[in-house]
């Protein structure tokens, strides 16, 4: 009798199991796998794999599974593309689907939940701080009326060298980063707090912004198994809480500060600082609650310009520098085109950057082979999609490997090499626009980098005016580190040190 229960049920539930499949069954032929890609251990999957240099690990993986790939990491799931095609499907034709990022535990705590114009997603509030940020704070008549405001500062730059640094090693990391730091605190506030006051708040931001750089390229086991998050096993949370903490205290200082000299003035005829423009719309739209900004925007906003307009910045006019103390005869050649354009009886002017063609070809081949952002910023789907014949899962976290595109021999030719000269030919249509995708270094779509604008044109200033007032040259026995640091930001390893001399005649090119 049990016996003849059981095989009734039996099969009974399997008649059942069978309806329920037909049931169920889609019309539509069975979606596409995964993306192919190494098998990892039970739980952990490939994260006790993963080494330190991601950028040859992963385009080594590319190699072996092909143009798109995936990677269980924990309880995560990733996808890395390495191809132009494939890119151009996320970036491009499922632009919308992929418009959201993938924030990790840390970076979701410096900004502020994952708002603002770089991490924010695709919504009414980020469209919001992207059109105020684009088409006033760096538009093209913004950019000039700020033009001075640049000015002063990489002229104080380089005064500064030449009265105080002449025959002796100086870090170019720091030094360009400074000079970023300030231009960009600058057309935070336009100038308005000066003098000690002003060179503090300086100093403490560039400890801050440092530490938080620091922090998101750093792994965290959290962002892997999130059930293990509320413990905070590495401190990342915490410390990034701390850090951002600092910034809020300063960045409130100082909206307290200008609100007192604003005082419900209009702004100035001639300069269009980021404050200005963001108390002038939260008082054009104090009555409207879908409009207006908040103070928490206003900090989103600073540390969007801030953080992401100085690492990556001064980052990218380091390598060109290294490039170019690797390569003599390559910065013998940007700096006659210098002496040809500008004159050496002058100063650099931003009217003379789109005159040094060489020299702007110089700083595409440089962002070419050491791009400041490597994998772009990651991206997350709103939705299941199928991109390069595969299924990319919702929320999965997928990766742009811009920089194995960049050197892929299959595109480039003699991709490793230092060689200006391919961006010369203007048939290749190798510019900044994110519509060629053999060369997207600020990214392309929606999503691609909103500051691209003004970081062109203050890489490339900074740059130019340093190569055209200084002889540049490795200390006495220093070896040329080329060496690249994985992160967020593609730093070197080894930060360049370089000694400057005169290369002007008339000292008052330096006053």
């Amino acid at each position: 009798m049990d016996q003849f229960y059981i095989i009734a049920l039996s099969i009974s539930l399997t008649l059942v199991s069978i309806i329920i499949l037909f049931i169920k069954k889609p019309t539509s032929s069975k979606s596409p796998p995964l993306p192919p890609g190494p098998r990892g251990l039970p739980i952990v999957g490939y994260l006790p794999y993963i080494g330190k240099n991601l950028l040859v690990q992963f385009t080594e993986l590319a190699h072996k599974y092909g143009p798109i790939y995936k990677l269980h990491l924990g309880h995560k799931l990733w996808v890395v593309v390495s191809s132009p095609s494939i890119t151009k499907e996320v970036v491009r034709d499922n632009d919308l689907i992929f418009a959201n990022r993938a924030v990790s535990i840390g970076l979701r705590v410096a900004t502020y939940g994952g708002s603002g114009v770089v991490w924010s997603p695709n919504e009414p509030g980020w469209r919001l701080m992207r059109k105020i940020f684009v088409h006033e704070m760096i538009s093209p008549s913004s950019l000039e009326a700020s033009y001075n405001l640049r000015k002063d500062v990489v002229r104080k730059t380089i005064r500064n060298i030449h009265h105080n640094k002449i025959g002796k090693a100086i870090q170019m990391r720091d030094l360009c980063f400074l000079t970023v730091l300030n231009i960009v605190i600058n057309l935070m506030w336009g100038g308005t707090i000066e003098g000690e006051e002003g060179e503090r708040i300086v100093t403490e931001f560039n400890i801050v912004v440092e530490k938080l750089l620091d922090l998101t390229g750093k792994g965290n086991i959290s962002d892997f198994f999130p059930f293990l998050a509320g413990l905070d096993l590495q401190g990342v949370k915490r410390n990034m809480e701390r850090h951002v903490e600092c910034m809020d205290k300063m960045f409130d200082a100082v909206i307290d500060l200008y609100q007192q000299r604003f005082n419900g003035k209009g702004i100035e005829q001639g300069r269009k600082d980021l404050l200005q423009l963001l108390l002038k719309h939260k008082e054009d739209n104090k009555d409207d609650s879908e409009t207006g900004l908040t103070l928490q925007q206003f900090r989103v906003m600073m540390m969007d310009f801030i953080a992401g307009g100085t690492s990556a910045q001064s980052t990218a006019i380091e390598w060109a520098m290294a490039e170019l103390l690797k390569n003599p005869e390559i910065l013998a050649k940007v700096q006659q085109e210098l002496s040809d354009v500008v004159g050496d009886n002058n100063i650099v002017e931003e009217s003379h950057m789109s005159k040094l063609k060489y020299m702007e070809a110089v700083f595409k081949e440089s962002l070419r082979l050491h791009p400041a952002i490597p994998f772009l910023i990651p991206r997350s789907p709103i939705e299941s999609s199928i991109i390069g014949g595969y299924t990319i899962p919702k929320r999965t976290t997928v990766f742009v490997n811009v920089w194995s595109i960049q050197r892929d021999p299959s595109i480039w030719e003699n991709p490793l090499e230092f060689r200006p000269e391919r961006f010369l030919d203007k048939n290749q249509n190798l510019d900044y626009s994110g519509n060629n995708f053999n060369y997207f270094p600020f990214g392309s779509g929606r999503r691609m980098c909103a500051g691209m604008p003004l970081a062109e044109r203050m890489s490339f200033y900074i740059l130019a005016s340093l190569l055209h007032s200084f002889e540049w040259r490795l200390p006495e026995g220093e070896q040329l580190d080329m060496a690249e640091r994985f992160g967020i930001v593609l730093r070197k390893t080894k930060p360049l040190v370089a000694l400057p001399t005169p290369r002007l005649s008339d000292s008052n090119l330096y006053a």
